[in-house]
């Protein structure tokens, strides 16, 4: 702006000259387009910063610890009847797990490295996602502790771990091409298997709410239903991924567990049409099962034991039985 000259205007006169000339020159058509389209520019990077949840399809696998693999490749290899697929190794040598074929999607994850007869014999539970990059800048944007950036692991895929409320690890999958999953799908399927079928994972949470936030409002799983060992509480609480069937199974009011106790409480389950056939093929492969019974959500099921003490639930599709509780929202 050139320098103005008020010759012998008084200063208050001089003052409005000054508000008026500057008023003039921000609302000139010149200057106008500049200001439009500088908030077009906010707008637009606002919008952009809102990242949209990608799908979240299934249970992906269950992690878990032994101190004795032998024994674990007795119960899931032969009682369960699952191929042991492939393996990894450390990236400084030795063993890093094994993993057991449930179906192409999903793998129960077995780690030597269980330390003490009181550890938790849980590793981690994993969701597959159909982009895992997307998946993390939506978490981030949600305030989610994430990873900077993702690169395939060692079996190939992508994948990255966050810590859910109660301090569980939650991984989430993507299966590349080429990945050491993609390259055996199709292969490792044999007819032993008592599932080709992981349902559900359960875990332990002490605070409903917080969980809900976590797995409800973040990451868009839907209450499918909920029961107890009475009908006035709940114990339990299935919440279905968002793009699929399967379910993580809250665990409510477990205080100061034992190891056996929190083998119960960390588990996972495998789906059958029938009960009978499933108890008859365990207690043939030498299992000494206890009977089925039918569950508090109305499902025939089955209890079974891994050598380190975690339940590997047999399970029906369907109730025979109207649930306790609460209505069961079937997929």
């Amino acid at each position: 702006m050139k320098s103005l000259s008020f010759g012998s205007l008084s200063p208050r006169s001089a003052f409005a000259v000054v508000v008026l000339t500057i008023t003039f020159w921000l609302l000139s058509p010149l200057k106008m387009p500049r200001h439009a389209a500088a908030f077009a520019a906010q707008a637009s990077a606002a919008n952009s910063a809102q990242v949209e949840r990608p799908a979240i399809v299934g249970v992906a696998h269950i992690g878990l610890k032994t101190d004795n693999l032998d024994a674990a490749r007795e119960f899931y290899g032969h009682v369960l009847g699952f191929a042991e697929a492939f393996s990894l190794d450390k990236p400084t040598g030795g063993l890093m797990l094994v993993y057991f074929k449930v179906n192409d999607h999903q793998y129960i994850e077995v780690f030597p490295e269980l330390k003490s007869p009181t550890e938790d014999r849980l590793s981690h539970i994993a969701f597959e996602t159909k982009d895992a990059n997307k998946l993390r800048d939506y978490l981030a944007s949600r305030g989610v502790q994430v990873p900077a950036a993702l690169k395939p692991g060692l079996d190939g895929n992508l994948s990255f771990m966050v810590k859910d409320p109660d301090g569980h690890n939650v991984e989430f999958v993507q299966y590349m091409p080429g990945s050491l999953h993609s390259r055996n799908f199709g292969k490792s399927l044999p007819d032993t298997r008592v599932s080709d079928h992981m349902i559900h994972v359960g875990v332990t949470v002490a605070d409903r709410a917080a969980a809900d936030r976590f797995y409800g409002d973040i990451l868009g799983f839907k209450l499918m239903w909920y029961g107890g060992m009475k009908d006035d509480r709940a114990d339990w609480v299935d919440m279905r991924v968002p793009e699929g069937t399967d379910w993580l199974e809250y665990m409510l009011n477990v205080h100061n567990p034992s190891p056996r106790a929190l083998g119960v409480m960390h588990h996972f389950a495998l789906g059958v049409k029938s009960i009978q056939p499933a108890y008859q093929t365990v207690i043939a492969r030498g299992y000494k099962a206890e009977e089925p019974k039918i569950g508090r959500d109305g499902k025939w099921q089955l209890n079974l034991y891994d050598p380190n003490l975690t339940r590997a639930e047999l399970m029906e599709f369907k109730p025979v039985q109207t649930p306790c509780c609460s209505p069961m929202i079937l997929p």
